[in-house]
């Protein structure tokens, strides 16, 4: 299987680990990361007596790893969680992690055993071994430890399956953004004018978004230096406006609207506005559009950027239209205002 990514790279293994701990606590559940061959990445996190007992032996351990590997296949049919019962009806889970439709490993989980016998019987069991088999005579030797796996409902199981599916989608959407952003600041660097479409081909289009944002935003901050808590904002912030204010410096390159800022802060559009205009002296569009000429400035004063390209990365939706606000607040255009007022 051809990948362009490896748990490795993808994850930060050690501090996954320390989270990983911390996991398998709160569920009661063991967790181990494997690549898609099936390999151990992480240590076993919370692994029980019984199962730890059944795993150092060489024979019995093949039937774990049947096991182990049938979970990871379904799961990456199904790419959601698969719950499935080993061969000592034993709950297990298997993650999948996936970039697009490239399987590059699984979280597993499990070691618990179902408090409602009835739920057993929908769920699958990889492997079923002879009573008169090693299998048998270890449950009896290891009785002590195999009574001691924790117990849960069969939603508890699912809930924790899910929270897992949901913690692995967060963690590959960061650290393909990231990669991402690596990449194209290397082509960057490089003076590669267009990035190779071999660089894309594992991200999708919200990956790439919120890069161009990220990179935006590192743009703006390289030639817009200031204080937060200086007088450019002309008033002490209002915890209630706090977030939205802190958001709107955060992300230069946004076209932020009231509505989305009012959600942000947790209050109606009509009450922000109030509370918004009271404490600045401005209503939010006139405060945002003073703002985003005050950055412009900075570039048209530090940089040889084109106009468009100012626009673009300031948020405005036209050209026509931030040249029209720069005109209105400066009283010259962004092109007489360069020429007069650009650095050397």
């Amino acid at each position: 299987m051809k990948n362009n990514f490896d748990l490795n790279k993808l994850i930060n293994l050690e501090k996954w680990n320390d989270l990983q701990e911390s996991v398998a606590a709160v569920t009661r559940m063991a967790i181990i990361i494997v690549d898609y061959k099936g390999n151990p990445v992480t240590k076993h996190s919370g692994c029980h007596r019984f199962c730890k007992e059944v795993r150092d032996n060489t024979k019995l351990r093949e039937n774990c790893q049947k096991c182990d590997s049938r979970g990871g296949l379904e799961a990456v049919r199904l790419n959601e969680p698969y719950i499935y019962l080993c061969h000592y009806n034993i709950i297990d889970i298997a993650i999948p992690i996936m970039i697009g439709d490239k399987y590059i490993g699984a979280v597993m989980a499990g070691q618990v055993k179902l408090s409602d016998a009835k739920d057993i019987d929908v769920l699958e069991q990889i492997v079923v071994t002879s009573k008169d088999s090693m299998a048998k005579k270890a449950l009896d030797d290891f009785k002590e430890y195999y009574d001691e796996l924790p117990v849960l409902s069969y939603d508890e199981v699912k809930r924790n399956a899910d929270m897992l599916f949901v913690l692995c989608n967060y963690l590959v959407e960061e650290a393909l953004e990231k990669n991402l952003l690596s990449e194209m600041y290397k082509k960057i660097i490089k003076s590669q004018a267009e990035t190779d479409l071999d660089t894309l081909t594992d991200y999708t289009i919200k990956n790439i978004e919120n890069v161009k944002k990220e990179m935006s935003n590192a743009i703006i901050n390289n030639y817009i230096h200031e204080d937060p808590l200086s007088n450019e904002r002309k008033f002490s912030v209002n915890n209630i406006l706090k977030p939205a204010i802190d958001y709107i410096y955060e992300n230069k390159s946004e076209n932020v609207k009231l509505d989305s800022m009012a959600k942000l802060c947790h209050i109606s559009p009509s009450y922000f506005s109030r509370v918004f205009t009271k404490e600045t002296g401005e209503n939010f569009s006139t405060y945002v559009s003073k703002l985003k000429i005050e950055w412009a400035k900075s570039f048209l004063e530090e940089t040889d950027m084109h106009i468009n390209e100012i626009s673009d990365e300031l948020g405005f939706t036209e050209t026509g239209y931030f040249i029209k606000t720069f005109k209105k607040y400066e009283g010259v255009t962004p092109f007489v205002y360069r020429k007069y007022c650009k650095k050397k």
